[in-house]
């Protein structure tokens, strides 16, 4: 290399990684390549923060008599299911906060085990499983979008327990939380915080998580907002 007098150039082959918001930076003076970042740094987190704050304060206002009659309906089943009356319940997800819900179960699980909730479920109540069908269980978490603990469009929440477990069978499963988590997502069969109960039997719904980190835009969170009611994101 010192025997000429050309110029010459190192290209190191970065597409070797699966890149996501990758950009050159410098750390000590040194030149640096970051292949996987959040796309909400600097500017971008400002208009993500202030959007959340919109369209948290619209939804809410939209959806109060909904969120009473509901409390008002929690209260009155669940001493009759055998729980606790509590609403809405709150349960520790990852990245340590309390997400709201209203309570759909007779119980109220916290720890290294976790049973994933699934079709004809006992442990669902009546009401609750009304309120699971058409995810209005998730209608508190609006709360935790104004807290800044998550964001309306996001990967779903999921508990630490499941965290633990899924990040041993999905590859690439923890880059999901370079973002808050969400209570709508981009994907099919859309529905509010997408319930999958085989979430950790299959890599599909990561795959959307990883796409809405790479191509994020306002534009594309408004869109998943307006076709989240639809059922369906096409």
């Amino acid at each position: 290399m010192h025997d000429t007098h050309g110029s010459i150039y190192f290209v190191p082959d970065i597409f070797l990684f699966d890149l996501i918001q990758a950009h050159i930076d410098t750390i000590g003076g040194i030149p640096v390549a970051s292949v996987c970042e959040t796309p909400f740094s600097g500017f971008n987190g400002v208009v993500k923060r202030a959007s959340d704050i919109v369209l948290a304060l619209v939804i809410c206002a939209l959806i109060l008599p909904l969120l009473l009659a509901i409390a008002v309906g929690g209260q009155i089943e669940l001493p009759r299911a055998g729980a606790v009356p509590a609403a809405p319940l709150r349960a520790r997800w990852a990245r340590d906060f309390m997400s709201n819900k209203f309570r759909s179960m007779t119980v109220s699980e916290d720890g290294a085990v976790i049973k994933q909730a699934t079709r004809a479920d006992e442990r669902v109540t009546r009401f609750g499983a009304l309120l699971r069908r058409y995810s209005l269980d998730e209608l508190p978490q609006f709360i935790n979008v104004l807290q800044g603990r998550m964001s309306v469009v996001g990967p779903r929440p999921h508990a630490v327990a499941h965290n633990e477990m899924y990040r041993r069978l999905i590859k690439g499963y923890m880059i999901r939380h370079k973002v808050k988590p969400g209570i709508t997502r981009l994907g099919t069969g859309q529905r509010p915080a997408w319930r999958d109960e085989h979430a950790g039997q299959n890599g599909e719904p990561i795959a959307y998580d990883l796409a809405y980190l790479r191509h994020w835009s306002l534009q594309l969170d408004l869109w998943i907002v307006l076709k989240t009611p639809l059922g369906r994101i096409q």
